[in-house]
């Protein structure tokens, strides 16, 4: 019976540990963080412009294409680990299909520079 509880002593021990640096991170924050914040630097910040304004105020377009911009070629990135991961197994079809891939996502990428969306006057 001795060896059976023995083997769960790691798990224990791990369990302890979690909860100690678990504690610990809650913790420090309330005695080392600075306690006389700037009311400028607590409050809202959305997009630019202040959070709690007038809701029918003007919106600029540019940060939602900002952002677009931004999910389209994160997902370019996303997709290319794991087929660089499999790029061995995947051989030619593979390359040539990613290549096809990155080729329509550069001409959309040229084209929305010579559009100007990247610009910010």
């Amino acid at each position: 019976m001795d060896a059976l509880l023995l083997s769960y002593l790691p798990i224990v021990v791990f369990i302890g540990i979690a909860l100690v640096i678990g504690l610990a991170l809650l913790v420090s924050p309330f005695i080392v963080a600075y306690k006389d914040p700037d009311p400028e630097k607590v409050s809202a910040y959305e997009c630019g412009f202040a959070a709690f304004d007038d809701a029918r105020m003007k919106f600029d377009v540019r940060f939602y294409l900002v952002a677009i911009l931004f999910i389209i070629f994160d997902l370019e990135v996303a997709f290319l680990f794991p087929w660089a991961v499999a790029f061995k197994s995947l051989g030619w079809f593979g390359f040539w299909s990613m290549m096809a891939f990155l080729g329509v996502l550069t001409v959309g990428f040229v084209y929305e520079w010579k559009k100007g969306a990247l610009e910010w006057d």
